[in-house]
């Protein structure tokens, strides 16, 4: 225990060592100043204690009345800040600690104001004058200028030991100097409201006054020593409102919080303690960190580890840089190991669909495209924005790997672009169907085939090149429960649009495709019942109808629907089926195509030699035509 000498004044005068006020001392018995039963506390400045036991002088004025004792004590070694006591008494009075024999009155509040105020723009001319405004975002440089700046000779400049530090309502910060070396201690800032101006507390139990705070470790600032720093500081900002970062994270409060001390600091084993106590928020919190490098923050867990104790969240970090939490909404979190056993069935039947998807656009090109029907050319070329879906989505993991910006964000256009084209002519598909019901399987719509082409690649092609020009695509995070698990994809950055270009252009596609669908079926039904009393109609077996009816599922894009409708508790079974089943598309489709079309002799006025390639739709009976005649072939 380390202990000095103290000088106490009597009636409420001060104490002085080394002519810093300290607190005075009410005796028991102030006539007899040579045998003096009382214990007193000295402390030299606000984060350096000594404890003195042993008393070792006294003298007494002309009255007997005893003006000063000098002693040693710890009768307030274990003493707490009593403030209804020290609120009642006289405010003249400066002292921090009172003793009374050997009861010890402590009013050394461990909360503290700056004893100095200065806007940043004082000693920071070179600052933009729009980040006092705080409805604009923060620009990210800005905040890593502030920080930057923060050396021992720039802290020089400051003469009091601690500073507050603002900038509009954008920027708020404090700085601390550690004035005596020789006795460092930890030093916590909080404040409740994001208004509110930090306080320095040097006490962890009166954190909990505080809904924010931060801590520096005693070996933070003895590692900040050891760099040759002659005056230990920790500059603490608070940044609201900064611009996000290119995934459009979600910052839990948009605060910011940053800590420097004018050297790297890191590989700390008492961490930085972030708290963010009492606070509700929707998603799951993670702690995360940036460098205050760049235009954008680049997050970063490592480092840092979050503990999440009901609505408390604390982040333990191991060393100086910017800080946040980010949440991620709890629809978009599942488990690592969900996750892998969705990654496996997806590449497994995504390269089964590939596979087969690649064999119907042979068959096609090579060995039938002269004799195709309508209805097989709007079905090929479903086939191919599907199987370019399919390949560019089992390279795009790939691609986001890279790190590559540039090239993750074309990656993501084009797997977009090819997606909504693949939404289009399941659309496209359900006209078709619809048209030939209508018109007895005769379109005499002038070139039918180039204007459904035009609308089914084009469209999708407008909207992509809109949200490339505004910088909607880029690596986008999986979160799971464990970071070391996550996985990136290129894909749409921004939440908003997914849900309006995707869900949106999906489920208005789906209301059309799926009400196609449920006339198909009844059309079905419809022909079953004719063929009973129709002549020489061969029957349908049930392994048709099962083709025929998973064959429409897939050209209409039914089962995309399990996906885009996935919330709640369905949303994991829901994954489930729509990677289950459109891991067989392609295979359903290929068997569709083979089964449902056959090459037929066709007698043509004009060209006796031509034929044509026709599926089992235009080959049955049309119960919606009004001559209850068998369609013409197209």
């Amino acid at each position: 225990m380390t202990t000095t000498t103290i000088c106490c004044y009597y009636h409420h005068k001060y104490c002085f060592y080394h002519h810093i006020p300290i607190f005075h001392c009410v005796l028991s018995d102030p006539q007899n100043c040579t045998d003096l039963n009382v214990t007193c506390l000295v402390m030299v400045n606000v984060s350096s204690l000594f404890i003195v036991d042993n008393f070792t002088e006294g003298f007494c004025d002309n009255d007997n009345t005893c003006i000063m004792t000098c002693f040693e004590t710890n009768v307030c070694d274990n003493s707490k800040y009593d403030e209804s006591t020290c609120n009642g008494i006289d405010p003249s009075i400066k002292d921090l600690f009172i003793v009374n024999g050997k009861r010890c009155i402590n009013c050394n509040n461990p909360v503290k104001r700056a004893k100095e105020e200065k806007k940043l723009t004082d000693v920071m001319p070179g600052l933009p004058k729009f980040t006092t405004n705080s409805t604009e975002p923060l620009d990210p440089a800005v905040a890593g200028q502030v920080m930057g700046a923060f050396d021992s000779t720039f802290v020089d400049q400051f003469n009091e030991s601690t500073v507050a530090l603002t900038l509009g309502e954008s920027i708020t910060g404090v700085l601390l100097k550690q004035t005596d070396p020789k006795h460092m201690e930890e030093v916590s800032f909080g404040y409740t409201r994001i208004n509110e101006s930090f306080s320095i507390v040097e006490e962890r139990q009166a954190l909990r006054g505080f809904s924010r705070s931060l801590t520096v470790s005693k070996e933070a600032f003895e590692k900040a020593m050891s760099s040759n720093t002659s005056e230990p500081f920790a500059a603490v900002f608070r940044f609201l409102n900064m611009s996000k970062d290119e995934y459009n994270s979600t910052v839990l409060g948009d605060e910011v919080l940053a800590v420097e001390m004018g050297t790297v600091i890191k590989n700390l084993t008492d961490t930085i303690n972030i708290n963010f106590w009492n606070l509700n928020y929707k998603g799951k919190p993670d702690c995360f960190s940036w460098n205050g490098k760049g235009n954008r923050p680049n997050w970063s867990m490592d480092g840092c580890e979050t503990i999440i104790v009901g609505g408390n969240i604390t982040c333990r970090c191991t060393h100086m840089t910017f800080f946040a939490v980010l949440l991620t909404p709890l629809n978009e979190t599942i488990s690592s190991s969900t996750l892998n056993i969705l990654t496996t069935i997806t590449r497994a039947g995504c390269g089964i669909s590939m596979f087969f998807l690649g064999i119907v656009l042979f068959m096609h090109f090579v060995m039938r495209r002269a004799r195709s029907s309508n209805f097989t050319k709007i079905l090929i070329q479903l086939v191919f924005a599907m199987f370019l879906l399919v390949f560019s989505f089992l390279v795009n993991d790939l691609v986001a790997k890279t790190k590559h910006a540039v090239g993750c964000t074309i990656m993501g256009a084009l797997m977009h672009y090819f997606m909504l084209s693949t939404f289009t002519w399941f659309a496209v598909h359900a006209f078709h169907l619809c048209l030939q019901l209508y018109s007895g399987g005769k379109i005499q719509i002038q070139r039918y085939l180039l204007k459904v082409s035009i609308i089914s690649w084009v469209i999708p092609g407008i909207i992509t090149i809109v949200l490339l020009s505004v910088g909607k695509y880029g690596e986008l995070t999986i979160n799971t429960e464990s970071v070391e698990t996550s996985v990136s994809m290129c894909w749409i950055l921004d939440n908003n649009v997914h849900y309006i270009v995707n869900i949106g252009y999906y489920a208005v596609v789906f209301l059309f495709t799926f009400s196609t669908f449920v006339l198909m079926l009844t059309w079905f039904y419809c022909v079953k019942q004719g063929q009973k009393v129709g002549a020489g109609q061969k029957n349908v077996s049930s392994c048709q109808k099962i083709i025929t009816i998973m064959g429409l599922c897939c050209i209409l894009g039914v089962t995309w629907s399990f996906a885009f409708f996935a919330y709640g508790d369905f949303r994991i079974p829901a994954y489930y089926c729509f990677t289950i089943l459109n891991s067989f598309q392609g295979f359903c489709l290929f068997i569709y195509y083979y089964k449902t079309s056959r090459v037929e002799q066709n007698t043509d006025p004009d060209n006796s030699s031509s034929r044509t390639l026709k599926t089992n739709l235009d080959d049955i009976f049309n119960p919606y035509d009004n001559k209850g005649m068998k369609p013409k072939p197209e």
